[in-house]
């Protein structure tokens, strides 16, 4: 079976659209790295913005979540992970919502009804107990003692502090040989949760006062890894149909057994960075290994990848990594085609970072022996162990084994204090990066969305006409964008697009906006950064007769809305992509 196709199937047979998954950068977020769960490209729509494809869609989606990446090597954590989703825009609410998971679920799927259980919002202060979604679940069979009331931690759903909100009901499967028990134990692990229906139903104002939604929305979300492992009875998503075949190739790589808990780990890492690899490096967003922002986690894991394809002695200089790019490029083609059109820039990226990393290494190592010829005693302490790991990319199990060939300690509590600091640090300086949500998109942000339309426009009357928008990022400080370009502007073609920018502002532009088909949209002459993300039925935002782009929004009525536009800064971004930074005064 194949349970995305599966998924997809059942409700488009439900009257809802099939819509593309969204890029890994979130269009829409500027408070996001990565997309990180399958509603993100959807909140324009969510807050009412009516979608193209209509109020019933379906999709998977891409999703990233780098927070824990020390905890990627487990039998159930990844970075990259893929979200089912089914979304009521206004449309049906929660008896259609939990039918249809039920009969997915039991009929589609064919798990017995004797193994699930649900959990349900028990109500607090002026929010009401969702008897409602209870008693639908009683309807279908789910005896009382299996349904669990939870407090708003587990069943309540908002972003951020104030907008739209509602409870849940999360559904849940007995996986174990242990006898079921006739009740639902929330504390039982044993107990896997494996989809989540959100019911968007109120609105939380910053007061904390609490009114009905006009549009009562349903968001919910099943992920590909954890819902196979259930169906193929595995306890190991890495010995599921989704990686045995990645693994089984790192097995033939290295000569070793995926069962020999020594190597396991490493085995599950370099599997799992590889994949996400390939779909960063593969988004059409042109993301490369760098310092900062999505950069420096794309850098992050080829690094780590091959600090444990080392621990499994892959000779790092053979092809080891490409071929099993190529594999998982091949196995996800078919939903992602951007992979297979950029599968030479994910090749070019891997080998030029192994090319790097392999010079830092070998510093590190000249570093370490420095150390040790100068140690006064017979111990690496905290600082050293850290700066090696910090400055030359060790891992902590490195410079222990390192140690031990020359009879030293390594002191490994002090490293971990250390290196807890430095991730509450890390924590605490992206913390805003990683949010994501309905708490975005504010007038200011709004602005901006429309700056970046006129700032398109005006650079293909200043520079080139083949100038394209490659990416942007926006905050409610200012607004970043990439766009290709051969060279430097020169400040002549700086201060012309300033002006141009300006004048249509002054000019008083009116933006509308028109539903029409992808095809209709593109021969009106409209342009798009990413046509293959667009479904079917697209939104084309129009500024007087100067632009026309694809766009999710949102977007202000009149250019004389946005005051002055300033470029502050221009400098390259990558290999034929220029990136200029402005604000609005």
């Amino acid at each position: 079976m194949n349970i995305k196709d599966t998924y997809i199937n059942f409700f488009e047979n439900k009257d809802h659209k099939h819509i593309p998954s969204a890029g890994v950068i979130p269009e829409n977020d500027p408070t996001s790295l990565f997309t990180t769960a399958g509603m993100q490209p959807l909140v324009p729509y969510l807050l009412g913005q009516p979608h193209p494809e209509g109020t019933k869609l379906v999709d998977v989606q891409k999703c990233f979540r780098t927070n824990d990446l020390e905890e990627i090597g487990d039998t159930t954590h990844h970075t990259f992970f893929e979200m089912l989703g089914n979304w009521s825009l206004g449309d049906y609410f929660k008896k259609e919502s939990i039918n249809w998971s039920f009969e997915l679920l039991t009929k589609g799927f064919g798990i017995p009804v004797e193994r699930l259980a649900v959990t349900v919002f028990e109500g607090e202060g002026n929010i009401p107990r969702d008897e409602e979604s209870a008693n639908i679940w009683k309807s279908l069979g789910i005896k009382e003692e299996r349904i669990s009331y939870l407090g708003k931690d587990d069943n309540f759903w908002i972003a951020g502090t104030s907008g739209p909100c509602g409870p849940d009901t999360e559904i849940f499967y007995w996986r174990s040989e242990d006898p079921i028990p006739q009740k639902h134990d929330p504390e039982d692990d044993r107990w896997v949760e494996i989809w989540n229906n959100v019911f968007m139903q109120y609105y939380m104002h910053e007061d904390g006062t609490i009114t009905e939604l006009s549009q009562k929305n349903v968001d919910t979300g099943m992920g590909v890894e954890r819902i196979t492992a259930v169906l193929e009875g595995k306890d190991d998503n890495y010995k599921t149909s989704i990686w045995i075949d990645v693994i089984n190739k790192i097995e033939k790589l290295t000569g070793k057994s995926y069962n020999d808990e020594n190597y396991t780990k490493a085995m599950r890492i370099i599997a799992d960075h590889i994949r996400a690899i390939v779909m960063i490096s593969g988004d059409d967003a042109k993301i490369k290994p760098s310092n900062t922002d999505q950069g420096y986690i794309l850098r992050r894991l080829i690094r780590r990848t091959i600090r444990y394809a080392k621990k499994l002695d892959i000779d790092i200089n053979t092809n080891w990594d490409k071929e099993i790019a190529l594999m998982i490029i091949d196995k996800y083609k078919n939903y992602y085609n951007e992979l297979e059109r950029n599968k030479d820039t994910i090749l070019e990226v891997l080998q030029t970072e192994k090319t790097k990393f392999n010079r830092t290494l070998e510093k590190g190592l000249r570093e370490f022996e420095k150390i040790t010829n100068n140690l006064k005693e017979d111990t690496i302490n905290k600082n050293l162990a850290f700066k090696l790991y910090d400055t030359y990319g060790f891992p902590i199990e490195l410079t222990e084994e390192l140690a031990q060939e020359q009879n030293l300690k390594v002191d490994i509590e002090g490293f971990k204090q250390k290196f807890k600091e430095h991730q509450e640090k890390s924590r605490t300086a992206s913390a805003g990066k990683f949010k994501g949500g309905l708490a975005s998109d504010g007038i200011i942000e709004t602005k901006y969305h429309t700056a970046t339309h006129l700032l398109n426009a005006a650079l293909k009357e200043v520079v080139n006409k083949d100038v394209h928008q490659m990416g942007s990022n926006i905050t409610a400080e200012r607004m970043r964008f990439d766009f290709s370009c051969d060279h430097k502007l020169t400040d002549e073609e700086k201060q012309q697009t300033e002006d141009l920018v300006n004048k249509w502002i002054e000019e008083g532009l009116e933006v509308t906006n028109e539903i029409m088909s992808k095809e209709e949209a593109l021969n009106s002459g409209a342009e798009c950064m990413f046509i293959e993300k667009y479904p079917d039925e697209v939104t084309v935002y129009s500024i007087g007769n100067i632009s026309k782009e694809l766009c999710g929004g949102p977007h202000v009525k009149n250019t004389k809305e946005l005051g002055h536009f300033k470029i502050k800064k221009e400098e390259a971004s990558s290999a034929g992509v220029r990136r200029i930074k402005a604000i609005l005064e």
